[in-house]
């Protein structure tokens, strides 16, 4: 037994096939609607992007906690980093693997303190020049 899909719904094969002008409006035509309504456009009016940003803060203790800090880096996230429960040979050594780290990422390594270092991939821009603001800070402290 031959089953016709042609009547099924009522209408010729040939019906439903658009002819050449049929499909010149179309493409011609302003923005289609569906169901004779308008397709709906949301627009997020909050200013934020779906991903959130974040800033890890870092106490280093060992030489060995800087796998942390650069995967934090790696993952586009901004480091601010304290150097105070840290000796200087060893804090000198993670300031330059974090550089490497950073010129990686073609991102930006700042000091901000006498012992706290911000560290940002290339989607964070940094502004302003605290160092120059602590020497102005203590010379009226004098």
């Amino acid at each position: 037994m031959a089953f016709s899909f042609s009547n099924f719904f009522g209408t010729d094969e040939l019906d439903n096939q658009p002819t050449q002008q049929q499909t010149a409006d179309k493409t011609v035509s302003s923005p289609s609607s569906v169901n004779g309504r308008r397709p709906a456009k949301v627009v997020d009016m909050s200013g934020r992007s779906a991903s959130t940003n974040h800033i890890a803060l870092f106490e280093p203790r060992i030489y060995s906690d800087v796998k942390g800090i650069a995967q934090q880096l790696l993952e586009n996230q901004a480091v601010i980093i304290n150097f105070d429960k840290l000796d200087d040979q060893s804090s000198k050594r993670i300031v330059d693997f974090l550089t490497g780290t950073v010129f990686a990422i073609s991102g930006e390594i700042k000091r901000v303190g006498d012992t706290i270092f911000l560290c940002t991939p290339n989607n964070f821009e940094v502004s302003g020049d605290l160092s120059s603001r602590f020497d102005q800070d203590a010379s009226a402290f004098k």
